[in-house]
């Protein structure tokens, strides 16, 4: 079995654009949330959501090239093109069958949307063009990618709600350690826009905090009253350690253990053994007790019903023990189907910059929340030994150990 190490990371978020920037908003507790007045205007209970600030796709595509892409897989081209350069890799070295992709995503719908609008417009189908058809496709991100940075190797998108970035990282990893594939391009993309958005403003499970944005998302918090949507992507670069080493790469940190898990209930309700499956698989596969975790990345996305379940999952494992945890969705809100890929960023982002972001707007514990190690001001200590957890509908959860040294 290969160890599988982080060379690169790269971000395209609304806590801003490339590590640098997203860094200095987790330590500066910076939130991207905010109210849009178009879904206002439309009629949504809520109008908040996660805005990504300053992205032009034309400074980083040419036309040709985007008319086959929705937003989101620029966006993780972006991302993957920033987490290359991080590695020190050229795209060129990506050119084999030994270079895979593999993203996150469960969802296109903006696509889908419009070409059923071109077609009303239009009266018939020719005229609708090419470019609606792939990026109406759930595996646009890695088509796209396929296609503009010529790897041979691994080339798929995975579904799994909004654990659907924690499995793909997880299952890169994977590939890498068996010896499948010797580097992976992988992470998580989420589309923002209002059409994605609508059928799940219905069931009314969006905070309705509009007049304070920033505090709308309350994750592990009593006062919490929904999530907020978000989006971006974030992307990484997984290497196998010796070939990285003998390149001379800065290695940024190892994964170390990939955990998965099915809660086999409801479609929407997390259950209390699920996520708690996935993060005792994940500490298995890594060698480790949770005794060893010093910081864990909560999946928490500010629900009642999800908080409340993950609270009960980590107390199942860690007992008395209290590693650090923070929920980074108070600043992000709900990145959806990128957030797993996120996390796994945002605390590799941390241990490089030698802090601990705080989980923003957690001031009252609940009855699940209490007792568990929330940190409400950054910490100067950098993670160590993290857990990262995602989990989705359909009881989907993913958890990765990340280690640092």
């Amino acid at each position: 079995m290969h160890q599988v190490v982080i060379t690169g990371i790269g971000l395209v978020s609304c806590l801003g654009i490339g590590v640098d920037a997203v860094g200095e908003s987790l330590r500066k507790g910076r939130s991207g949330i905010v109210v849009d007045a178009e879904r206002a205007a439309l009629g949504f209970q809520s109008a908040l959501t996660g805005r990504i600030s300053g992205f032009d796709p034309q400074e980083y595509l040419s036309r040709k090239q985007r008319k086959t892409m929705p937003d989101f897989a620029i966006q993780a081209h972006t991302a993957a093109m920033e987490a290359i350069g991080m590695s020190g890799l050229a795209p060129e070295d990506l050119q084999n069958d030994q270079s895979g992709l593999i993203f996150g995503s469960d969802s296109s719908c903006l696509a889908a949307t419009n070409q059923v609008e071109r077609l009303r417009e239009c009266g018939e189908t020719r005229l609708i063009g090419s470019g609606l058809l792939f990026q109406s496709m759930t595996s646009t991100i890695t088509m796209n990618l396929n296609t503009i940075l010529g790897t041979r190797g691994a080339c798929w998108t995975l579904s799994g709600a909004c654990a659907s970035g924690g499995h793909a990282v997880g299952q890169a990893a994977d590939l890498i350690a068996l010896g499948r594939q010797e580097r992976m391009l992988c992470g998580g993309a989420q589309e923002i826009n209002w059409q994605s958005m609508c059928s799940f403003d219905g069931l009314g499970a969006f905070s309705k905090r509009m007049h304070a944005p920033h505090q709308a998302s309350r994750p592990f918090d009593a006062s919490r009253d929904g999530l907020v949507p978000s989006g971006g992507a974030a992307a990484l670069l997984l290497e196998q350690r010796d070939l990285a080493e003998k390149r001379g790469a800065r290695i940024l940190g190892t994964i170390a253990g990939y955990g998965f898990s099915s809660d086999g209930g409801s479609i929407s309700v997390p259950s209390d053994t699920g996520l708690a499956a996935a993060m005792h698989n994940a500490l298995r596969s890594a060698g480790l007790s949770p005794g060893e975790i010093d910081y864990l990345c909560a999946h928490a996305t500010s629900t009642p019903a999800g908080d409340g379940a993950e609270a009960r999952n980590i107390h199942a494992v860690f007992g008395e023990l209290r590693p650090r945890i923070s929920a980074l969705k108070g600043l992000t809100g709900h990145e959806f189907w990128m957030a797993g890929a996120a996390q796994v960023a945002y605390t590799t982002i941390m241990r490089q910059q030698g802090f601990t972001a705080a989980s923003a707007n957690f001031e009252t514990p609940d009855e699940h929340s209490a007792g568990l190690n929330i940190l409400t001001e950054a910490d100067t200590t950098p993670p160590t030994l993290a857990l990262c957890n995602a989990a989705g509908f359909g009881g989907t959860n993913s958890s990765l150990v990340l280690r640092f040294s």
